[in-house]
């Protein structure tokens, strides 16, 4: 269904919305939606800098220190 849009049919649905909206409406929801893009990526990188803390903490050597100088 969404396959024959194509570009013309993009600019006839943005005039739409911008026409029903109004400039103001539109560009405060693109500014919210750039936030919360930027807070997912944010997330995101988060998250993964948690799990290699946590996975690089299980991997730290644990040999006890009298042990360490046997060779």
């Amino acid at each position: 269904m969404l396959n024959n849009i194509g570009i013309p049919g993009l600019l006839l649905i943005a005039v739409v919305v911008l026409v029903l909206f109004g400039r103001g409406k539109v560009s405060a929801l693109m500014g919210e939606v750039g936030k919360g893009i930027t807070a997912f990526k944010r997330g995101v990188k988060d998250g993964s800098e948690e799990i290699e803390k946590s996975s690089a903490d299980a991997a730290r050597d644990v040999t006890p220190p009298t042990e360490k100088d046997k060779v």
